[in-house]
């Protein structure tokens, strides 16, 4: 059920004050003509945060735009000493933690720009990367979504900047050795990742690290759906896009640094985002391909994490300890999950 439409329950503040200087921005009319609304949530990310908005007015020249932080009820708080560096940022809060899709849902309802764009707080432009998204979307007539080209901290190019429909077989080999040893491979297909051709290219998924949507498309296919809490609320909006009969775009000349995992790596219980992540996949099987799916899924991830278990037990005489340890905590957490013990308190 798409709940993007249902009134939050949740009080909050909102501050709101140009995003340009306030010779550019002088009145109302202005002000509802911005190009280009970028909303970030923030869950205890504001080191990185900080280093997003900065990189976002350094970067970012000839529009009009403005700058919307969404604090998601973040234990740490602190989100105000934005001001100091970035008054013209509008702050949005909201009172508890309502997950990524509501926090950016929440966002969007405040922002004004004929354009949209989702960005994570754990980011950082590299170059004109916003201006070069927003000219290609306006040249694209049937752009849903268009993306960029990822890099990881370390400058590498990151194999989730274009992604598949998730199937149990793709998820099934989902692993980065082959992903890089076999880009073009159709499971998952990323060899536009590794391609010196710079024009737009029609990808399945774009990840909502980094989002650029036309605000009519955006309200049309009813924003993000807040069933899922956190992960793969990125994959249903690239899939209801494709439904209306529009496309995602891969644009390889805009590039942004992720460095990924700045807000879920923090959560003190163990195997978190593990946890979540396939929570937010079986909804996801369960939505687009029936509930007979979604337990075959789960049943294929229970299979894998004894399989991966088992040669994980193989190989921890001769091989790394301490990673064959944190691996197969990850997979021990899979499979409790795939017989139902391990919940988290997220229902399903």
């Amino acid at each position: 059920m798409n709940r993007s439409n249902v009134p939050f329950t949740c009080s909050f503040a909102v501050t709101e004050t140009e995003s340009m200087a306030p010779s550019e921005l002088t009145d109302e009319h202005t002000q509802a003509s911005l190009d280009l609304s970028i909303i970030c949530v923030n869950w205890n990310s504001l080191d990185y945060l900080f280093d997003c908005i900065a990189s976002i007015y350094e970067q970012t020249h000839g529009i009009s735009f403005e700058v919307v932080v969404v604090d998601n009820a973040s234990p740490e708080g602190g989100v105000e000493t934005l001001r100091a560096q970035f008054p013209q940022v509008k702050i949005v809060r909201s009172d508890k933690n309502v997950g990524f899709a509501g926090a950016n849902n929440l966002g969007f309802r405040q922002s004004t720009g004929r354009y949209v764009l989702l960005l994570n707080p754990d980011t950082k432009l590299i170059g004109p990367a916003i201006n070069i998204m927003l000219e290609r979307i306006k040249s694209l007539p049937d752009a849903g979504i268009v993306g960029c080209k990822l890099l990881n901290t370390d400058m590498s190019t990151s194999t989730s900047s274009i992604q598949k429909f998730p199937t149990i077989l793709n998820q099934l080999l989902n692993v980065e050795y082959l992903r890089l040893t076999f880009p073009r491979f159709p499971l998952w297909d990323i060899g536009p990742l590794f391609s010196e051709n710079l024009h737009p290219v029609k990808v399945e998924v774009i990840p909502g690290a980094c989002m650029m949507l036309k605000r009519e498309v955006f309200e049309r296919v009813g924003l993000l759906t807040e069933d899922y809490f956190m992960y793969a609320e990125d994959i249903d909006l690239n899939y209801k896009l494709r439904r209306l009969g529009l496309s995602s775009y891969y644009v390889g000349e805009a590039q942004i640094v992720h460095h990924g995992g700045g807000s879920s790596s923090r959560q003190k219980v163990s195997q978190w985002s593990t946890v979540m992540t396939y929570k937010a996949m079986l909804r996801f099987y369960r939505m687009s391909r029936g509930r007979a799916y979604g337990a075959a899924y789960r049943i294929a991830m229970g299979l894998a994490a004894v399989a991966r278990l088992i040669l994980l037990a193989l190989m921890f005489p001769l091989g790394d300890r301490e990673g064959i340890r944190c691996a197969a905590a990850k997979w021990s957490t899979v499979l409790r999950w795939a017989v139902g013990i391990e919940r988290l308190g997220v229902s399903q």
